[in-house]
């Protein structure tokens, strides 16, 4: 064999090994977006002046777990602004209680210690005994309702994990569900849409924790810190055994959150699994709100560095190769980094991705089945 063909040959079977992930051709899907070549729509003086950084993929073990991670999770803290102390104890209520056969449905309130109540919802298996527990993120456009109490919201999967024996727990985000109209620019005119005041709330919070050194997206994902307190203060509660899943911006708040937080065991994520070179590459910036802003990100790293900060805990991300929120081309990196850093730990299966073929930004059946899945293997709960 010509030595030219044979170190072809080692360089595809090297690139195949190191893509390692699943693509799937699901059942039904709704489609999404198709991509085109990078740059294809983006001015000349954008593809001139922007300079991406490169993150070394780490190759010490060591080096890694001694003082790089260490210093990369510091940066990932430092961009997210002031983080306040959180209340200890949290000052939590359970607001009413209601038994649905084998469960219970647990109405929460806590205060954050800075400017709000939270409300969540908790759902509870019947007799729970130091259960594992996973926190569910709503998409940016829905409420811990969609997530646990509405079966017919494309988000739901409360009921599918309660009833494998999971303590499951979801808030409502700043300027979403019980929280919408109650920021520091609140009003009553009844002229003024949900929308509006959604907006209005959104800006000001976001201008006002910028005044006080914060970001408002730090303070959303503190908020989740804050319910990871609260599990782990319950009887009925594994506090060893939290996961945290969600689909987009829940997704989003579910990386960032455990690689800021080592509490969360596990992490199942759908959509956002995303490079945001990639997302200015193909012009789709505007795909995602002010969650995927984080100032001087791009100073350090991309979004590979977060992801990383994980390993090796089990994480899973579920996407679709037409959605608009995360260009194939950028999971496809993703993949290959991250994949290396779960090898280095020695953790392979600990990291899976799975694009679903000709599916848009959809939350599909398979992709809740592979969910369940991943938690039973990971965070299993008592039998």
């Amino acid at each position: 064999m010509p030595r030219s063909l044979f170190t072809a040959l080692i360089a595809l079977v090297i690139v195949a090994s190191s893509q390692a992930q699943v693509r799937v051709t699901p059942k039904a899907a709704k489609g999404g977006i198709t991509y085109g070549e990078p740059w294809a729509n983006v001015p000349a003086a954008f593809r001139e002046s922007i300079r991406f950084p490169t993150w070394p993929v780490p190759t010490d073990l060591a080096a890694w777990q001694s003082r790089e991670r260490a210093r990369t999770r510091a940066t990932l803290l430092s961009l997210l602004g002031e983080m306040p102390p959180r209340p200890q104890p949290l000052p939590a209520t359970v607001k009413g209680r209601e038994e649905r056969g084998d469960y219970a449905v647990e109405r929460i309130e806590f205060f954050n210690g800075v400017d709000m109540q939270v409300p969540g919802i908790v759902l509870v298996p019947k007799n729970a005994r130091r259960a594992p527990a996973i926190i569910v993120m709503h998409t940016w456009s829905g409420t811990k309702e969609d997530l646990l109490l509405n079966a017919h919201n494309f988000e739901h999967v409360g009921t599918q994990l309660v009833r494998q024996g999971y303590v499951v727990a979801a808030i409502d985000g700043y300027f979403h569900g019980e929280r919408l109209g109650k920021g520091p620019n609140d009003t009553t005119d009844p002229k003024v849409t949900p929308s509006q005041i959604k907006q209005r709330q959104q800006q000001s919070l976001y201008g006002l924790n910028v005044w006080l050194g914060r970001t408002l997206w730090g303070m959303m994902v503190r908020d989740q810190q804050c319910l990871l307190d609260y599990l782990q203060s319950r009887s009925d509660v594994d506090p060893e055994k939290i996961g945290a899943t969600g689909m987009s911006l829940g997704n989003t708040t579910g990386w960032w959150l455990a690689a800021i937080d080592e509490r969360v065991k596990a992490v199942v994520g759908v959509a956002c699994f995303t490079r945001i070179e990639q997302l200015v590459q193909h012009g789709q910036v505007q795909a995602h709100g002010l969650y995927y802003f984080v100032p001087n990100m791009l100073k350090h790293f991309d979004t590979e560095a977060v992801f990383a900060v994980v390993a090796p805990r089990p994480m899973l991300q579920l996407n679709g190769d037409g959605d608009s929120t995360c260009p194939p081309d950028g999971i496809e990196v993703l993949e290959q980094k991250i994949g290396a850093v779960y090898r280095l730990h020695g953790q392979p299966d600990n990291f899976r991705s799975v694009i679903y073929l000709r599916t848009g930004h959809e939350y599909l059946p398979e992709m809740k089945a592979e969910m369940v899945q991943w938690f039973l293997r990971h965070l299993p709960p008592k039998r």
